[in-house]
């Protein structure tokens, strides 16, 4: 069965990105179509998977996610917009059989992903 997960790990402090809002899109003939709001719990994860089983299809997805907020929770300067707050992914999925997991790497000036196992 294939699923969708993610995790957030700030790589500034050190420490898991808890209480991150997540988006999660399904695009389709250019169109983002919401398909549900997720959050990460204080390990920085998703209590469940993402999608699983008929959910996940293949196509092309986005995970939008709200850095911004966390980043002022952890004492960010915040006066000047914040040189990243809404951190957009979008990767494809070819077999949605398999277990796709994209975490997010984040600091306040810098991020990175990858699909992860």
């Amino acid at each position: 069965m294939g699923k969708l997960t993610t995790h957030v790990l700030d790589t500034a402090l050190g420490c898991p990105g808890e209480a991150i809002k997540i988006e999660v899109y399904r695009i389709e003939e250019g169109l983002r179509q919401r398909l549900k709001v997720v959050k990460t719990n204080d390990d920085g994860r998703c209590d469940a998977p993402i999608l699983a089983g008929e959910e996940l299809v293949t196509g092309e997805y986005e995970l939008v996610f709200y850095a911004g907020e966390y980043l002022v929770r952890q004492g960010v300067k915040t006066d000047e917009p914040l040189f990243l707050n809404v951190i957009p992914l979008r990767f494809g999925v070819n077999d949605a059989s398999q277990h796709y997991h994209v975490p997010l790497l984040l600091s306040p000036y810098g991020y990175s992903t990858y699909r992860g196992s």
